[in-house]
């Protein structure tokens, strides 16, 4: 847990903090939490209140949220910080990311704050949850943005609760807060409508400093082109009546379409965190002023420098708007596969309540409800089949665009479309539990992730603003110092060119912009990234550890063969054991199972049953004890000696030799029976682990599986490396082996068993058709079910790193060039220097170039056969 400390906001007056606590049974629980917390750094007051299971908090001098949660849990309590989204408006580059986590991180509840640029989120865990929304507004409003709620939840996803719009300040407001629950859905509305009503502005404003400034850029530069211009102008307009005109028209452009840099980027500086609005502000500001001083008050300045810049500083406007103008388009479309995810959902579902059929929004359904579906018809919500039959088309969830066969007991999925069929369904998942809520979760959660890559650039912005506006100062003064006359002009003009060019757009948008549109491109082929940190990692992997059963195998198997002892029955030996397995999750119980019912067999109650985790079951069956498991298992029991030689064995070794899972049965304590069970390796495995392959990656499969099955698997398959019989903390141990050599490791899996290793790993691939758990334990969830997800997944995080990389490397190589070309590098060896209006052009190219790479990810192809570029990365990584 993050120990970093944060300051004390309310000096005078701190709120008390309101907290859930779990875990507490008693008074004495009471006390011990309340000793622990008065021990915190900072607490100044708390109080526990055991009726409503809660903690007040009066949060003092050095208080941090993270060392509080850290006591309670140390106390052997559990207290969790909730999680808000904030949509904050008004920022424009990278210093404005920094300036609103320092804003929120200065609220004493805050335990966590990620702001996202190019989704205008800021993603903050914060003690009392919305409670403290309040204090949130005020500390980012005092930093000059308006800010608004979007969402909130208690587990750490933006959802759940359905909070939007409930509160809003504009920069200097504090308001007295309520709390009004609005959908999602209308929040997601409103905050598009914003949007777009925020480009209407944006365009209007362009075209009228467009067309006020047309006129002047070619009275100015026309002048310049062709000499003659200049002689019929000062005939149309004579004596000063023709700077007058240029006064006229550049004031309405500053003092109108220009005004928004003045209202942000003053208030800015006079806080002393300046930004790019004041960059601007600053650079048209002075040759604005400059070009007054030239019109009205001439006699001040020398004869040889008395210009007017009115062009350049409306140029720079105009061009800056539609800079502004082509990113806040592009950054429309970055947000493009979560609207288009969202846009899946049904509006009604027709229901059967009180013996009729009718249509209801879909906010009525309840779980339980049952769901009439008709041919054609898009499934309103996630459920279970009762009768009926039909096709349905998966691919907005699997990226499999062949349609699904559904019959009685198929699971359908909300927002997936029906094909020539109807059939009728159970509700099992609504609202924020279906499964197109959940990915649309992910896949949010994922955009307003926070790269480490991005630490570098959080780096440099903390301090290049004003670095800027430092070598701003110091070029005018070098100019007015050792340049030719007139150096008042030069200095000016280098200055000005200096601020103007050196805008952190593109640096703030460089990995967010990337990180969105990857993520979404990624949902659209079934890969979801639960956590966008998850991006880098991958594309660092140099080893690929995966499960079997369930990961490599379909996860599906069948009984092949049943061999029993002398003096047992096979019938009774499969009804027996299915009767246990029942019991069990696991995939080779399953199989077992449906073996028995498929012989119509009726399975018995079962008592005391105990699972041994990575050995196998044990329980009473009609009177009888009986222990299903792996050889080990029964070695364990002492129902059978390590190494022992039978024909039962020399059977088992047989079936193991073809690829077959043996599990063994022992009944009243005498070895009965093995069971073989054999699992398919799943149909994309193979060309999956060849690609995996193929692009340097080494690969071993870990399975607690007998050596004999997991070797006959893996050589199917095509992977040399396997590591077999390990119970699930011998998978984390093999991963760790391999870090504590340097190696990064992702871990493929889909069982219970699996979530170990899949949180261990450097990154945690889980199967989307596996448990809850471990899938909750992953950072990368594979919709389709199959290994070729996983090489989509590296081949992503690769392409959106390279994207990245390239996006820093023109965001930060545009201004170590052009900073410097700007003071006037040049101008001794070549006498050229950088006008500001190229730069102002040159700055909204920078920030349009990033948006529109990034944009390219949104066609990004996952590959389906081993290509030659993998190939040529394999020889590069060998």
């Amino acid at each position: 847990m993050n120990m970093q400390s944060r300051p004390d906001l309310a000096k005078n007056k701190n709120e008390a903090i309101l907290l859930p606590v779990e875990g507490m049974t008693c008074a004495s629980c009471v006390r011990r939490v309340e000793k622990a917390v008065a021990a915190v750094p900072g607490v100044e007051a708390s109080a526990v209140n055991f009726a409503t299971e809660t903690l007040s908090v009066t949060p003092g001098k050095g208080f941090s949220a993270d060392a509080l949660l850290e006591a309670i849990e140390k106390a052997g309590y559990e207290a969790k910080a909730e999680t808000l989204v904030l949509e904050v408006e008004d920022m424009t580059c990278a210093s404005c990311v920094s300036r609103v986590e320092k804003a929120l991180k200065s609220v004493p509840p805050v335990e966590t704050a990620s702001v996202n640029l190019a989704t205008g989120e800021a993603i903050v865990k914060v003690l009392g949850g919305v409670d403290a929304l309040p204090a949130l507004i005020a500390a980012v409003s005092k930093a000059g943005y308006a800010v608004r709620l979007v969402g909130a939840s208690t587990d750490g996803a933006a959802a759940g609760k359905g909070q939007g719009g409930v509160g809003e300040a504009r920069p200097g407001e504090v308001p007295g807060m309520a709390h009004p629950a609005v959908s999602a859905g209308r929040a997601d509305d409103s905050r598009e409508a914003r949007r777009e009503k925020g480009i209407l502005g944006l365009k209007r404003d362009f075209l009228i400093a467009f067309v006020l400034t047309l006129p002047l850029f070619v009275m100015e530069m026309g002048a310049h082109l062709y000499p003659p211009l200049h002689h019929v102008l000062m005939q149309i307009f004579p004596g000063n009546s023709l700077y007058l005109l240029q006064f006229a028209l550049a004031t309405a452009v500053l003092a109108g379409p220009g005004r928004r840099f003045y209202l942000k980027g003053f208030p800015a500086l006079w806080r002393l965190a300046p930004d790019m609005n004041a960059l601007v502000a600053i650079g048209t500001g002075a040759a604005y002023l400059y070009s007054l001083v030239t019109t009205f008050a001439p006699e001040i300045l020398p004869v040889d420098a008395r210009h007017v810049y009115y062009e350049a500083a409306t140029v720079i406007v105009s061009l800056i708007l539609l800079g502004r103008l082509l990113e806040a388009r592009a950054k429309g479309r970055t947000g493009a596969a979560i609207r288009k995810l969202a846009g899946l959902q049904a509006k009604t579902a027709r229901v059967e309540r009180g013996g009729e059929t009718r249509d209801v929004p879909l906010s009525e359904v309840k779980l339980g409800d049952t769901v009439v579906v008709r041919p054609g018809e898009r499934i309103p919500v996630d459920g279970r089949v009762i009768d009926g039959a039909s096709a349905v088309d998966e691919a907005m969830i699997s990226g499999e665009p062949i349609p699904v066969e559904k019959g009685p007991g198929a699971t359908v999925i909300g927002g997936t479309v029906n094909g020539s069929g109807s059939f009728r369904f159970e509700a099992t998942g609504i609202g924020a539990d279906m499964m197109l809520s959940r990915i649309i979760r992910m896949v949010q959660e994922a955009q307003g992730a926070k790269l480490p890559i991005q630490k570098l650039v959080d780096e440099v912005t903390a301090w290049f603003v004003p670095a800027v506006i430092g070598i701003a100062v110091v070029t005018f003064f070098l100019w007015l110092i050792l340049g030719p006359e007139p150096a008042y002009t030069h200095g000016l003009v280098a200055a000005v060119a200096v601020l103007i060019i050196a805008c952190p757009c593109a640096m703030g948008l460089a990995t967010p912009t990337s990180i969105m549109v990857g993520t979404g491109r990624a949902a659209e082929i079934g890969v979801l990234f639960r956590k966008g940190e998850a991006l880098q990692s991958l594309s660092a992997i140099d080893w690929v550890v995966m499960d079997k059963t369930g990961t490599i195998t379909a996860g599906k198997p069948e009984v092949s063969e049943i061999v029993t002892a002398e003096g047992f029955d096979e019938a009774e030996v499969l009804r027996l054991t299915a009767s246990l397995e029942a019991r069990s999750e696991h995939p080779l119980a399953d199989a077992i199972v449906r073996a028995a019912e498929a012989q119509g067999m009726a399975l018995s109650a079962v008592e005391n049953v105990e699972a041994v985790a990575g050995f196998g079951v044990t329980g009473m069956v009609e009177g009888r004890k009986i222990a299903a498991g792996a050889d080990r298992f029964m070695v364990k029991l002492g129902v059978m000696a390590e190494g022992e030689t039978s024909d039962l064995t020399a059977a088992v070794t047989r079936l193991a030799d073809d690829g077959a899972s043996p599990l063994f049965v022992a009944i009243d304590g005498r070895l009965a029976a093995a069971i073989a069970v054999a699992d398919p390796i799943k149909e994309m495995s193979e060309q999956a682990i060849a690609a995996l392959k193929a692009r340097g990656l080494k690969l071993v499969m870990v399975t607690g599986d007998n050596r004999r099955t997991a070797d006959a698997v893996a050589k199917k398959a095509g992977i040399d490396a396997v590591i077999a019989e390990v119970l699930p903390e011998g998978k984390v141990s093999a991963i760790k082996d391999l870090q504590a050599k340097g190696e990064k490791v992702a871990f493929v899996g889909d069982g219970i068993n699996d979530a170990p290793a899949l949180a261990t790993a450097d990154a945690g691939i889980a199967i989307g058709t596996g448990t809850d758990v471990a899938i909750e334990s992953a950072d990368v969830v594979l919709v389709g079910g199959d290994l070729m997800g996983a090489l989509h997944a590296i081949e992503l995080s690769d392409k959106v790193m390279g994207n990245i990389r390239q996006n820093l490397f023109w965001a930060f190589g545009y201004n170590v060039a052009l900073i410097p070309v700007a003071a006037g590098l040049l101008y001794p060896f070549f006498g050229v220097t950088f006008s500001p209006m190229l730069g102002a052009a040159a700055m909204g190219l920078s920030s349009v170039f990033v948006l529109s790479n990034a944009l390219r990810l949104r066609t990004a192809k996952a590959t389906e056969i081993i290509s030659p570029l993998a190939g040529e990365k394999a020889k590069s990584k060998a």
